[in-house]
């Protein structure tokens, strides 16, 4: 199978590549190789290579940076899946796009989940720039995969990782308790688009995280256990934080709880944020 992925060399690309690497043909761009806000140059790369699936992890993920640069945001998370889209369209490939949790306002009460059918309302320059992808994938092409994630860490910086250093070069550290959502691990979402890819499950929108729900505080609280930190974790409001931190920063959810059981019912099989962070940590530990 022909698989060309974009944003290639991003953090869920790598788990991506890596997981689709046995067995199909992986073609892999990064922005020098394949711009994909120019819609010319992509549907030029696309009727070249003629792909059976797009797998678009490109984006502009930078949540508080996005408030000041909508235009850029807009282009990278709407206009290139839109053009990807069109250009599916025309070799009739599927296209695979990764969305987030911030398509939704993040209000919902916390012993609620949302489904894929909720209304959305974004808040953030970001989370409107992501909605906007999913319309534009929707307009322009029927053979489609949305999968909205939330709290993603792997092969890269992110979250943990983070925690890792402030907590074996700090006492204490601040965390915030009242934001609620999924750990998502990469290997683990990489792993539910190929299970879509190869059980050809329905298209459509799919809500796509780890299993379970916790808080920033608590999954803190859970990599120092793993990882045998003795480092105090403090819980704070969101806030709170933000004034001790003196920062200023986009509207994050209180709420990032996505339901899985449409994905679940087509079979996919998806482990425990517990699960996923213990792998994570087996290989990030042993790589020190």
């Amino acid at each position: 199978m022909k698989i060309l992925i974009t944003g290639a060399n991003g953090m869920l690309a790598k788990s991506v590549r890596e997981r689709l690497a046995e067995g199909n043909e992986l073609i892999c761009t990064d922005v020098s190789e394949l711009d994909i806000t120019k819609e010319d140059e992509v549907i030029k790369k696309v009727e070249e290579i003629k792909p059976e699936y797009i797998i678009n992890c490109a984006a502009y993920t930078a949540v508080d940076k996005a408030e000041d640069v909508y235009e850029l945001a807009d282009k990278i998370n709407a206009d290139g899946p839109g053009n990807l889209a069109k250009a599916a369209k025309r070799v009739d490939a599927v296209l695979v796009h990764i969305s987030t949790d911030y398509v939704f306002n993040g209000d919902l009460d916390v012993s609620k989940v949302y489904i894929e059918t909720d209304e959305v309302g974004p808040v953030t320059v970001y989370g409107k720039t992501k909605l906007h992808g999913e319309e534009e994938v929707q307009k322009n092409t029927d053979k489609f995969y949305i999968f909205r994630t939330a709290w993603l860490y792997g092969d890269g910086n992110n979250f943990v990782r983070t925690m890792i250093k402030l907590g074996t070069s700090r006492d204490e550290i601040n965390v915030v308790s009242d934001q609620h959502g999924s750990p998502t691990y990469a290997e683990d979402l990489a792993n539910i688009i190929a299970q879509a890819i190869e059980k050809k499950i329905p298209y459509g929108i799919y809500h796509s995280t780890n299993q379970g729900f916790t808080t920033w505080y608590e999954f803190t609280k859970k990599i120092f256990e793993l990882a045998n930190i003795s480092c105090k974790v403090n819980p704070v409001t969101t806030e709170k934080y933000i004034e001790m931190m003196n920062i200023k920063q986009a509207k994050r959810p209180f709420n990032s709880q996505l339901s899985k059981d449409k994905i679940l019912a087509q079979g996919i099989k998806i482990p425990s944020w517990e699960d996923g962070l213990k792998r994570y940590l087996k290989v990030e530990l042993n790589s020190k």
